[in-house]
């Protein structure tokens, strides 16, 4: 049953998982968001160096779910590996804690479609922290979409240059894909759910490709021990094969290509790579009068529109620059949180949807299925109806 809460009470937040992810938590600590963090679940030996470094202060820390929702939490924030969230997040919807789940939603399918039916039996609020619709480069675009500058909407293409790929993701966890399933889940969820997003549409059918090309080669093993992912991040950690201190077991793909098509007809593929110098995503949205394409994706980087014919023109017909998210994810990560905490108070419309995540965990494992077997196409099953209506009256975006 979803509870009510004033606008005065001030809401009992847990974390789950120290990670470094588990920052994001502090940012319900706002004045406006009146909720504080009053304790931690995790139950590494390092929890208590790793609550002083992400969250700024020594909190109770708890090695079971079932602790910390006994200590008496209102909300909480879910940033545990991957692997975790099904069991987590469960866990917490039928305590009637709600959830701010970090994305991917889970890693397999039956984990994501027991998420959205324990959240529409219980009716507790679930939110997924696709952060990435709160970026001003896609709001952006996706209003130039929306004001018709290049026609109706007919292929959608995103290449992802994961600079820091080999630092991120091959040092720890990620690396296997008894956590992560595969790195189209980790990372490329944020992507394909914008790409859904600016074609207003869902997946339904893939093919995926792809390989562990690179980092498979270096020897230097051992991973990281306790250390989160910015201590050992350097620029200086160049080029890839002279990486160090990789992951014992490395088994996900660092090149993945995935062709995608959408139930309206929208053609979609996206491109991730791990090792390339330069760290960004680019957008091409090409419509039937015109396309739109980012140039860089923060603050100082720049969207072009081309809706005139010509031959080359690099700068395009019309450009837009890039206003906000100067601090990249973290200013993304702070709209999230308020839009959280608005939606466990007032139930308020929210621009993410637990439903978008499933989709976007939907296309990412068919994928994965597709790369490693045969790179055949993969059709998407939707959710029961009962479920998307659900989550369409409670969270439409």
């Amino acid at each position: 049953m979803r509870k009510s809460y004033s606008a005065q009470q001030k809401l009992r937040a847990g974390v789950i998982g120290a990670g470094a992810r588990s920052h994001l938590a502090l940012k319900c600590e706002t004045e406006a968001n009146n909720c504080t963090i009053v304790g931690v679940c995790d139950p590494s030996l390092d929890a208590p160096r790793r609550v002083a470094l992400r969250l700024g202060r020594e909190l109770p820390i708890y090695s079971t779910v079932d602790e910390l929702v006994a200590a008496g939490i209102d909300i909480a924030f879910v940033t545990s590996p991957d692997d975790t969230h099904h069991e987590v997040t469960v866990a917490l919807l039928r305590a009637g804690v709600a959830v701010y789940l970090e994305k991917p939603l889970a890693i397999t399918m039956v984990g994501a479609n027991e998420i959205l039916q324990v959240a529409y039996e219980t009716k507790t609020p679930l939110y997924v922290g696709h952060n990435m619709r709160h970026m001003n480069v896609v709001r952006q675009m996706r209003e130039i979409i929306a004001r018709g500058e290049i026609g109706e909407v007919k292929a959608i293409w995103c290449r992802h240059f994961v600079g820091s790929g080999g630092d991120f993701y091959f040092k720890d966890w990620h690396s296997q894909r008894a956590h992560v399933n595969s790195l189209l889940l980790q990372k490329a969820a944020h992507d394909i759910d914008v790409i859904h997003w600016l074609a207003g549409a869902y997946t339904d059918s893939v093919v995926g490709m792809g390989g562990l090309t690179l980092y498979d080669q270096i020897q230097d093993r051992g991973g990281q021990g306790d250390k989160l992912m910015h201590e050992w991040h350097s620029l200086k950690n160049w080029p890839p094969l002279a990486q160090t201190g990789m992951a014992d077991v490395i088994d996900v793909e660092d090149l993945s290509m995935m062709l995608m098509h959408l139930e309206s007809g929208v053609f979609a593929s996206y491109e991730q790579c791990h090792y390339t110098p330069d760290y960004w995503r680019n957008y091409t949205v090409i419509g039937t009068a015109g396309r739109v394409e980012n140039f860089g994706d923060g603050e100082g980087g720049v969207i072009r529109v081309w809706n005139q014919r010509t031959f080359y023109n690099p700068d395009g017909d019309v450009q837009y620059p890039i206003v906000g998210d100067a601090r990249g994810h973290d200013d993304a990560d702070q709209l999230t949180v308020n839009e959280f905490v608005r939606f466990v108070r007032e139930g308020a419309v929210t621009d993410t949807s637990p439903l978008g995540a499933w989709h976007a965990v939907a296309a990412g494992i068919a994928a994965t299925d597709s790369l490693r077997n045969g790179s055949n196409a993969r059709k998407i099953d939707f959710p029961a109806e009962h479920i998307q209506q659900y989550f369409a009256d409670n969270q439409p975006a």
